[in-house]
C-alpha cells in the first residue's frame, strides 16, 4: 500500500514561542488554526482540549498542538507527562481512497484499535486514529482527501487556500521521519505489518517507506523515551537555516536543529 507523509504534528507547552521560532528559522506562515466551538461533523483538535497551528511546508504540513489546561487533564498533557517534555506527536498519512477500506480491514484482522474515525466535512475526507498501544512509536492517522492525484490538493485538517500561506525560499518539503525505540527493528516490523508495506535497511537502520522519503527506526541517544524523535526537512540553504537557528538560541549541531522537543534535520 502506498502511504504519502502528509503532515507532522508536534505537541508542545511554549505556542507562541515555538510559531516564532518557525516562522523566523524557516520563514514558514500558519495557514490554519482550529477556532473550536464547530458542529461535531467539523470538530477540530479542540475536541481533544488542545489548540494548534498548521504551516504548510511545500505541499505537507507542520502541525503544533498544545492542551489547553495544564496537567494530566487530556491525553496531549499525559503524553507530554510521558515523554518528559514537548516532541513530536503524530505522523499523517495521506492513503488513496481506494486503499481505505483495506486499511480499515487489515486493522481488523490484526484486531488493531482506532481511537477516532469516521466521516468528515460531507464525505470530501475519511480518517483513521490509530490506538497507540497497537502501533507504538506515536500517534498514526491514515486519510484519504479528494483531489488526492493533485500534489498541492485538499488537506481536510487545513483551509482549502492553504497554498497561499506557503513560503519554499527557506523549507521545501518534509522527506523523512524519525522514531526512536529500545528496539528499532521489532518497531518497524510492527509497523509495515499494520500499515501494509515493507521494510528495509538504510544505513544501518530498519525503515519503512513513503512516497516521500522514509520512515527511519533508531535507539534512543537522547535519553528520552520512545517517540517521534525527528523529521527530515530540505532546506536550500541549511547554514542560513543553521545561522539563524543559532541567533534565535535553539540547539544546534552538525545540520540539526531542534525546535519543541523535535530534531529538524536538514539536507539540501
Amino acid at each position: 500500500m502506498t502511504l504519502r507523509l502528509r503532515q507532522v504534528a508536534i505537541i508542545g507547552n511554549e505556542y507562541e514561542r515555538t510559531e516564532d521560532a518557525l516562522s523566523v528559522v524557516f520563514e514558514l506562515g500558519v495557514a490554519y488554526r482550529d477556532p473550536g466551538h464547530r458542529p461535531a461533523r467539523e470538530a477540530g483538535v479542540s475536541i481533544f482540549g488542545l489548540r494548534n497551528f498548521v504551516m504548510p511546508i511545500g505541499n505537507q504540513f507542520l502541525e503544533l498542538v498544545e492542551p489547553l489546561e495544564d496537567g494530566p487533564t487530556t491525553a496531549g498533557g499525559r503524553y507530554l507527562q510521558r515523554r518528559g517534555g514537548p516532541g513530536g506527536y503524530m505522523l499523517l498519512f495521506q492513503v488513496p481512497r481506494s486503499d481505505y477500506a483495506l486499511h480499515q480491514q487489515r486493522l481488523a484482522e490484526l484486531d488493531v484499535r482506532v481511537v477516532a474515525a469516521g466521516d468528515i466535512s460531507e464525505q470530501e475526507s475519511e480518517a483513521i486514529h490509530i490506538h497507540p498501544k497497537d502501533l507504538p512509536g506515536c500517534l498514526v492517522e491514515l486519510r484519504w482527501c479528494e483531489n488526492e492525484h493533485e500534489p498541492d490538493g485538499d488537506w481536510w485538517p487545513v483551509e482549502r487556500e492553504w497554498q497561499s500561506h506557503r513560503n519554499t525560499e527557506f523549507a521545501t518539503a518534509i522527506c523523512g521521519a524519525e522514531i526512536q525505540t529500545p528496539e528499532p527493528m521489532v518497531l518497524a516490523l510492527r509497523w509495515a505489518e499494520v500499515l501494509g508495506v515493507s521494510t528495509e535497511i538504510v544505513d544501518g537502520d530498519p525503515t519503512i517507506p513513503t512516497t516521500d522519503g522514509p520512515v527511519t527506526f533508531i535507539e534512543p541517544s537522547d535519553g528520552r523515551p520512545e517517540g517521534l524523535g525527528g523529521i527530515t526537512v530540505k532546506v536550500p540553504t541549511p547554514e542560513i537555516v543553521l545561522e539563524r537557528a543559532a541567533k534565535y538560541g535553539l540547539q544546534c549541531y552538525e545540520q540539526t536543529v531542534e525546535i519543541s522537543g523535535l530534531r529538524f534535520h536538514l539536507v539540501g
